[in-house]
């Protein structure tokens, strides 16, 4: 079966609203991660070339390095979108094990708990991502193409949906972890990073907005 990422936007799509259970939230909470970054690196690319790279001089070395930085960031969610669906295709396996016994019943629950915390794992990670791309778009305000405003906005909007969508995906499976000091270590760092994330994003659309 093919990657998630080597789909066509089509086949993505159509994958997505048929039955299947997987992908689901989680790995569109990660397109939209990509999404957000690859925006960012497009804005980068656009100052430095043609009369941007000469109106904005002064900043050519710090938005060369964030635009590598944004590339990376894009990477590291079309990953975690592959690693996502994965996660839950372990945790459906685990509860499709035998359970006729007292032995086959402690191992299943067993593997669904291991799965479970993979399925925790991956949502967290984009949340993780989605915070360190907003505040590499945030420094990048008043020193990018202004032609390239929007879709410096649209960065912002696709990584707030991005880690509040992961964020639920956190929040739905840390419901079923039965090990409680884990759940409230996630539902605890989740909700922290919520705090910074959130109002990054609606400075950067704000300062976008301002300026058109």
């Amino acid at each position: 079966m093919k990657k998630l990422a080597e789909l066509t936007t089509a086949e993505f799509v159509d994958l997505l609203a048929s039955d299947a259970p997987a992908p689901g939230g989680g790995s569109a909470a990660a397109l939209e991660g990509a999404l957000g970054a690859a925006l960012t690196a497009m804005v980068c690319g656009l100052t430095t070339v043609g009369k941007s790279k000469e109106k904005y001089a002064a900043y050519q070395s710090f938005v060369i390095e964030s635009q590598k930085k944004a590339e990376d960031l894009k990477a590291r969610f079309v990953d975690v979108m592959d690693r996502d669906t994965e996660a839950f295709n372990v945790v459906s396996a685990a509860f499709g094990m035998p359970k006729a016994t007292d032995e086959e019943k402690a191992a299943r629950s067993a593997a669904i708990q291991k799965g479970l915390e993979g399925c925790t794992a991956t949502p967290f990670e984009m949340m993780e991502l989605a915070v360190e791309t907003l505040e590499l778009t945030a420094e990048l305000l008043g020193k990018t193409n202004d032609s390239a405003a929007s879709d410096l906005g649209v960065s912002a909007l696709s990584l707030r949906a991005a880690i509040q969508g992961a964020w639920l995906n956190v929040l739905i499976n840390i419901g079923s972890l039965k090990n409680k000091e884990l759940a409230e270590d996630y539902r605890k760092k989740g909700e922290a990073m919520l705090e910074k994330a959130l109002p990054l994003a609606d400075k950067i659309y704000a300062a976008v907005v301002a300026s058109l």
